[in-house]
């Protein structure tokens, strides 16, 4: 999808092309893959029942089927969906108990039959929406929801890449059509998906972005990332600031990940055939949308789910991810991860980002 964007950049921005540094120290891959492999249990954090905390309990290691694989997870992301199936307010239902997490980045430790695209001791970034299993310290996972990375990247870094840039990157780029020159505004732009939609419309598609976000220390934030403007959402500042930056156009496209009144405010500054973007919604609200908001302008409302993709069209959500974890190893693009939890510290990183005090992604670090 955007590896001709990433080509021309190994062209034109050699000094973006640099190492990307592990966070933190990593244990001796062999040491940890050897010792894992040599236990019968491994520790998972469990949900017992709905709105409990999560319990640390030993599991026995079940053989695993065909198509599947066994990995040592390092690292595992923390997402706000994760908190919402501990709810029972997530779309899809698990019934407890249960182990959350979908993000993972480990080693391979065990292959099921016909799997062919990984071996034991590969470094992978994995998501596993269908089964969970991520907060523990080893996980079964389908290949397709597998892919491997190189050894530079940090188990850190690659538990907080894949969700929210795949799924921005779809948006803007295959949706959207994001290039060179556009105006994007992005809400919630120092949250995980809107942190990620910024640092790619900045740095790889040369974007002008304007992110929105809930104070003006997160929007210092999303400055770094590389925003043109960044201020706290105020419905008349955005216009002020939208109506300046394209000389009262408008914006090209508008990547919203609130939903609610943020939504409708936001709706007058998209500019005629512009494109509007509903990715995630943390209000988890769909605001009623009159026609007179949509007709006048011509505007493409654009709904965004990176499940979806898997399902329904394979080929491009595994080349979404793809083309991210290349632009990554690249240097291109980086997560931001504002915080780093034990597994058994899973109750404050929750409230950790309950409390609106994560930007970016917040991490649980398990081995």
């Amino acid at each position: 999808m955007a590896s001709t964007v990433v080509r021309r950049f190994c062209r034109l921005a050699p000094r973006l092309l640099t190492s990307v540094v592990s966070s933190g120290q990593q244990p001796p891959r062999n040491l940890g893959i050897s010792t894992i492999r040599n236990n019968s249990t491994y520790r998972a954090a469990v949900l017992q029942d709905f709105g409990q905390d999560l319990v640390i309990q030993d599991f026995k290691r079940k053989k695993i089927k065909s198509g599947q694989v066994r990995v040592a997870v390092y690292s595992c992301g923390v997402n706000a969906s994760d908190l919402l199936m501990m709810e029972n307010k997530y779309d899809q239902v698990f019934k407890p108990p249960f182990v959350p997490g979908f993000e993972i980045c480990g080693e391979v430790m065990e292959l099921g039959e016909d799997v062919k695209s990984v071996a034991v001791g590969s470094r992978v970034i994995g998501i596993s929406k269908e089964n969970l299993g991520g907060f523990a310290e080893e996980c079964v996972i389908s290949e397709q929801d597998l892919w491997m990375v190189d050894h530079a990247v940090g188990f850190d870094s690659g538990a907080a890449l894949v969700d929210t840039y795949a799924t921005a990157l779809i948006g803007l780029h295959r949706r959207a059509g994001v290039h060179e020159g556009s105006t994007v505004l992005i809400t919630a732009a120092a949250g995980g998906l809107g942190l990620a939609a910024v640092d790619l419309a900045s740095s790889v598609y040369k974007a002008k972005v304007i992110g929105v976000c809930g104070t003006e220390d997160k929007a210092d934030l999303v400055r770094q990332k590389g925003a043109w403007a960044a201020l706290k959402y105020n419905k008349k500042h955005i216009i002020a600031k939208v109506n300046e930056v394209t000389g009262g156009k408008g914006v090209d496209i508008i990547f919203d990940a609130v939903g609610g009144d943020v939504f409708n405010d936001c709706l007058s500054c998209v500019a005629h055939e512009g494109s509007v973007i509903v990715a995630g919604f943390a209000s988890r609200v769909i605001p009623h949308i009159e026609t007179s908001q949509l007709l006048p302008k011509a505007v493409s409302l654009i709904g965004l789910s990176l499940t979806h993709y898997r399902d329904a069209d394979n080929n491009v959500y595994r080349q979404a991810v793809e083309d991210i974890i290349e632009m990554h190893e690249m240097g291109l693009i980086k997560p931001h991860i504002s915080a780093l939890f034990k597994l058994e510290d899973t109750k404050s990183a929750f409230a950790f980002m309950t409390e609106r005090m994560s930007t970016g992604k917040v991490v649980l670090e398990i081995r």
